[in-house]
């Protein structure tokens, strides 16, 4: 009988490690994403074979654009400072050898919140004088995506994860308010040439509306609202 215990006991232990199912929970971070100041962390917890739900939280401290110098030098957006919190919710389908290891398809919802602020907008109107605005607020959005990736087990005891992220796109809605004050008062004819610089900013992928009035602009963001994912991240399994 004892034998018989002794063999069942290493054909339990073998299995467990061969399939990876010993070690059920996954801490990581995307170790790409700190070149944009965004400090990240993500748990995943193993479900069976083939299914695993993971939730992750980033957060970037207030500053300027990553990479701005690039591509926002010498327009309105050069000196603008952001900062941004971000949180997904993402269960995952893995291929092959599955508890968390190899090739997958993932679903996700990410919440999104920025601020934004010291946007300038330098308005020259037709009466030959200029004037500086300043103009800061917050949006946020909601928003469902597909990712592609692949995970493996790294080290001796497999503790170790690199989690691939391919590819991944969101599309969804957003919601935003943002003002910008005057040093002055205006005029009904300055304000219309502000609403019109506003309306004829170039922002990509961003829908929204102007209001003007004798202290400033505000802008209201409510439209579609889409993103990438893509990074490398290192972790510990247990």
């Amino acid at each position: 009988m004892k034998p018989l215990f002794f063999s069942l006991f290493i054909s339990a232990t073998v299995f467990s490690q061969t399939t990876g199912a010993d070690k059920m929970n996954i801490v990581k971070t995307n170790v790409t994403a700190y070149a944009f100041r965004n400090v990240n962390l993500t748990y995943e917890r193993v479900i069976n074979k083939k299914f695993s739900v993971s939730a992750g939280f980033g957060a970037m401290g207030k500053g300027s654009v990553p990479f701005s110098n690039s591509f926002l030098k010498d327009t309105e957006f050069s000196d603008t400072e952001v900062s941004m919190t971000n949180f997904t919710l993402e269960p995952r389908i893995y291929l092959g050898a599955g508890y968390g290891r190899g090739f997958y398809f993932a679903p996700y919802y990410r919440y999104s919140a920025f601020n934004v602020d010291q946007v300038t907008l330098t308005v020259d109107y037709s009466t030959g004088s200029s004037d500086p605005l300043k103009l800061s607020g917050k949006a946020t959005g909601n928003s469902g995506g597909l990712m592609v990736g692949a995970q493996w087990f790294l080290g001796k005891t497999d503790s170790w994860v690199l989690d691939w992220w391919i590819v991944g796109a969101h599309y969804g809605k957003g919601k935003g308010d943002f003002r910008g004050n005057s040093s002055r008062p205006l005029t009904p004819a300055e304000q219309a040439e502000l609403k019109d610089k506003i309306n004829n900013l170039d922002i990509p992928f961003v829908e929204y509306t102007t209001t003007t009035d004798a202290n400033g602009g505000n802008i209201k963001v409510d439209g579609p609202w889409a993103g990438v994912r893509a990074g490398l991240s290192f972790g510990y399994r247990f």
